[in-house]
């Protein structure tokens, strides 16, 4: 894992854009057009200045992902420490990352690509492992833990911001996207009877009817239920 580049500092003509103004015309122009399409030269472009202007505070444009990152990460608000209810500061950071990863739908796709250690990461990262504080899990345990709840609310945003992308693709909603798009496919399928515990999974689940919050929220229960499991001294929730 690498830190965030820092912002150069020393001799010579003052500067005439911060490192924060280019990180967010970055984070505008690829929640608009995608990430593929924050490149130097766009962004130069979104400040009226020259792409070589800028290497001057962003050496790399794989510095840019990393500030990009960051800068997304200091929008999930958190408290200033855990509460001592694990269960209930867990959630914190993973409602944060999901309204952070659906306002910015290229943010978990840059996250579980790069390593990178900002300083906003560090503190939401920080403050999941501290929930576990008071415990006596070890810390392997304890990174353990906070990994699984990650993989769950990285995997749970990336299905969601694709269905969404997917319906805008299409010009359908999700709920339209679903019934009228592939509804007839998986209705050929059910009436097939070759896969007949798919068919369950779409007949019978209550989880299948739920909209996308309810969802996340069930899927984040059963994780904290693994989670309890696990630490049988703890009284359940």
């Amino acid at each position: 894992m690498r830190p965030v580049v820092r912002e150069r500092s020393g001799p010579g003509r003052r500067p005439g854009y911060s490192r924060e103004q280019i990180t967010r015309a970055a984070v505008r122009i690829a929640d608009a057009e995608g990430v593929d399409a924050a490149t130097m030269r766009r962004v130069a472009g979104e400040l009226g200045t020259g792409a070589m202007s800028l290497y001057r505070y962003v050496p790399r444009r794989d510095d840019l992902f990393d500030l990009m990152i960051d800068l997304v990460m200091s929008e999930v608000e958190l408290p200033d420490g855990p509460s001592g209810d694990w269960r209930g500061d867990l959630t914190l950071p993973a409602w944060g990352i999901r309204a952070a990863g659906l306002r910015h739908p290229w943010l978990v796709g840059l996250l579980t690509s790069r390593p990178t250690l900002g300083p906003h990461l560090l503190r939401v990262h920080e403050f999941a492992l501290g929930a576990f504080s008071g415990t006596g899990l070890d810390i392997d345990d304890v990174t353990g833990f906070v990994g699984m709840l990650n993989d769950y609310v990285h995997s749970a945003i990336r299905r969601e911001v694709g269905w969404l992308e997917e319906a805008r693709r299409t010009g359908l909603d999700p709920e339209r996207w679903k019934r009228d798009y592939m509804g007839p496919y998986v209705r050929q399928v059910v009436e097939s009877g070759a896969f007949p515990l798919f068919s369950r999974s779409i007949l019978d689940s209550r989880t299948a009817r739920l909209d996308p919050e309810e969802r996340f929220r069930h899927g984040l229960d059963r994780v904290l239920d693994a989670i309890a499991a696990l630490m049988p001294s703890l009284p359940p929730r």
